[in-house]
């Protein structure tokens, strides 16, 4: 089958299409799904280079996340251990979710992994309260099109969304956010206090650096900052505890890999809200490109460079 191999680690270049790769073969407990579109996340760019929480090991086909089809017909999505850039791939059975008629592959995807994410930013680790003030950091990409829905939904004050352009700003203003921060700007916190009128309650993070220590500064009394990622490449300032009691804050991280080993207490609910809202018209995931199997490399570029809006897909059959 036609496949992306990764047979050293590094940047997008080392993403190689092969038409000879075996197909997979499910154990008892798996699933062999038909791949409509395959998911891209940033988390991916890391695994090429081995900068993922979790070491790689070589070979890889990356990928963590599939829409298709099974072999008694079923339409699912679903989340992997990884072997996504495929024709084929194998899931475990209680991460594979039924997919309705209405919601398409890309809605699907942009769904399993990002919405969830998204939902437990908000719901297990900020433990938003209605009322309060929700900062979404990269705020046009995947996770941060749906947190900024989520959050308006589930009765956050003001949500102020964080992005790199104009145009990613304006996506989120269309999708409900209140206010809109160039994320460039030299003194972010006290752009996000200006945002706020006020210190803020909660902030998800998933850039790192300068970002994740001049959000932590803009947190307001007994405020949350979720860390759920490291786009810049660049670690934040250690965070010293007594800092943190000495203005009542938090700091927590967040990795879907912990829910994905109970699936069925931490993702099947999220994803059957998820998958309602969106069949219903109230949740609007945004899907920003389809590029052939043949093209991974151009999407990790893309993705790297800040260029894409919400959800990446790879289609096998180009």
């Amino acid at each position: 089958m036609r496949a992306i191999r990764i047979t050293e680690f590094g940047g997008p270049e080392v993403l190689t299409l092969v038409d000879d790769q075996p197909d997979p073969s499910p154990r008892p407990g798996e699933l062999l799904i038909d791949v409509g579109h395959t998911g891209v996340n940033y988390a991916d760019t890391h695994q090429a280079e081995d900068s993922y929480l979790a070491p790689s090991t070589l070979p890889l086909i990356p990928g963590a996340e599939v829409a298709g089809t099974t072999q008694d017909g079923r339409r699912v999505v679903a989340l992997l251990a990884g072997g996504g850039y495929a024709e084929r791939a194998v899931a475990a059975t209680p991460l594979a979710f039924d997919v309705p008629d209405a919601v398409s592959d890309g809605d699907a995807l942009a769904l399993v992994l990002q919405g969830t994410t998204a939902w437990h930013l908000l719901r297990t680790s900020a433990h938003l309260q209605a009322g309060e003030s929700v900062v979404v950091h990269a705020a046009a990409g995947g996770v941060g099109t749906l947190a900024v829905q989520l959050a308006k939904r589930w009765g956050a004050g003001k949500v102020i969304a964080v992005a790199s352009s104009e145009e990613k700003r304006q996506l989120a203003l269309d999708l409900g956010a209140d206010e809109a921060v160039d994320a460039g700007v030299p003194d972010l916190k006290a752009a996000l206090v200006g945002a706020n009128r006020g210190t803020v309650d909660i902030v998800l993070d998933m850039v790192g650096g300068r970002t994740t220590d001049q959000s932590l500064a803009a947190l307001a009394p007994f405020g949350r900052l979720v860390h759920f990622g490291m786009a810049s490449r660049t670690p934040p300032s250690p965070i010293h505890p007594g800092a943190l009691m000495a203005r009542s804050r938090g700091v927590i991280g967040f990795w879907l890999a912990h829910a994905m080993r109970d699936p069925e207490r931490h993702l099947a609910a999220p994803m059957r809200e998820l998958l309602a809202l969106t069949e219903a018209g109230d949740l609007r995931p945004v899907v920003g490109g389809t590029y052939g199997l043949s093209e991974a490399r151009r999407a990790h570029e893309d993705l790297r460079e800040r260029r894409t809006v919400g959800k990446l897909l790879l289609d096998p059959s180009r």
